[in-house]
């Protein structure tokens, strides 16, 4: 450990900064740890936000992380305003200085706006915090009409969520069908598993305006349709939150640019976690790549918070290939790897009566992700694989 680090500051106080600040008291770390976090909240946890929070089988009590009696000093509500490297410091929104010796960035993202005509309407929601899905599970009554925009994993978990509650869903995407991410073939699954549950799917459209007076009525589509609605919810994406980096002479292209073991790659005493983090991919040939996903999350804020108290040259490197789970009706559609960059996702295995599935991608002929459906055991099979080879690519199959 590096006894040079007396103050250890954490600017994101989500997954990610409570993972890092775990880590590093687990670590040995006695000095003092500040963790500054925009929400007023404690860490919670965000997949129920879109699923069981929503649903109504959770409550927001259930969210909170455990802090397992961590000791830290915590600055809650207020953002972070700028970063100072060369007098290391992190100055607040409100104006507070915070000497550090290491900080871990981990201020994450965002949801994406729509700046359109009707985005200021009342019942138009973006789901981000918890605010956020306090706010849309308030206009989720049964009988009212839904329409998501943007077919990704929060439209669709969305979704899946508002029918249980007995609203009708109308999901909206540009693109030609839902999570585009698992190619056509699971794509087109997930389609025709949304509409047998009820939900309208408007693939390969956008939206033009979101019609009303003071509150939301219908929502116009690029081909001239117009969708009644109660309630809109913008699903378009996260952003990540790095503008108060501006000026602070840190590497951003598509997030924090870090290398293998989360440091930025500009200054040894800054180091990256979770959603705003861009780290070389070896599935990806090493390009860095941003992977939105809660285990990431987790594993970065742990890797962060050991390799914060070491010298640079003692770091450790995060290989775990990426993985994530979507719940959605009664399927559990989990992924390992990077789907998005196989040349095409195939079906390998497939077992209709229990609506189980595993399919596997490549890139150039190497073995790059695995997608199952209902199928934990299997992709736990490949999880370990991929994690296993040492170049972090399996031979192809």
């Amino acid at each position: 450990m590096n006894s040079e680090v007396e103050r250890l500051v954490i600017v994101g106080a989500s997954l990610a900064g409570l993972r890092a600040a775990q880590a590093a008291r687990k670590a040995g770390f006695e000095g003092e740890l500040i963790v500054v976090g925009d929400e007023r909240h404690m860490p919670y946890t965000r997949p129920p936000l879109s699923k069981e929070l929503l649903a109504g089988s959770q409550t927001s009590e259930d969210t909170a992380l455990r802090l397992l009696k961590l000791e830290a000093d915590w600055r809650l509500g207020v953002p972070a305003g700028r970063l100072d490297r060369a007098e290391h410091e992190l100055i607040l929104a409100d104006g507070t200085h915070l000497a550090y010796d290491r900080v871990i960035i981990a201020t994450g993202c965002r949801a994406r706006r729509w700046r359109g005509p009707g985005a200021e309407l009342d019942g138009v929601h973006t789901l981000r915090s918890l605010d956020d899905s306090l706010a849309l599970k308030r206009d989720l009554q049964a009988g009212r009409r839904l329409v998501i925009v943007g077919a990704g994993f929060i439209g669709c978990e969305v979704a899946a969520s508002a029918r249980k509650l007995g609203v009708e869903v109308t999901v909206v995407d540009i693109a030609p069908h839902p999570m585009l991410p698992l190619g056509a073939e699971l794509g087109a699954r997930c389609a025709r598993m949304h509409e047998r549950h009820g939900v309208q799917l408007r693939c390969g459209v956008g939206i033009e305006a979101i019609l009303g007076r003071e509150s939301v009525q219908a929502v116009a589509l690029s081909d001239g349709f117009e969708c009644e609605a109660d309630v809109v919810l913008l699903a378009l994406g996260a952003e990540p939150n790095v503008e108060w980096l501006q000026g602070a002479g840190i590497e951003i292209r598509a997030g924090v640019e870090c290398d293998a073991t989360l440091t930025s790659t500009v200054d040894p005493d800054v180091l990256a976690a979770g959603d705003l983090a861009a780290w070389p991919q070896p599935l990806a040939g090493g390009q860095a790549m941003r992977i939105e996903h809660w285990t990431v999350a987790a594993e970065h804020g742990t890797v962060a918070g050991r390799n914060a108290l070491l010298h640079p040259e003692a770091r450790e490197p995060h290989t775990s290939p990426p993985y994530f789970w979507s719940d959605q009706f009664d399927t559990k559609i989990q992924s390992v790897g990077l789907p998005m960059l196989a040349e095409r996702l195939d079906v390998v295995e497939e077992d209709p009566e229990h609506g189980r599935l595993l399919a596997t991608g490549e890139r150039q002929g190497r073995l790059i992700a695995a997608v199952g459906f209902n199928n934990a055991r299997r992709l736990n099979d490949y999880r370990t694989e991929l994690a296993d080879t040492p170049d972090g690519a399996g031979a192809a199959r």
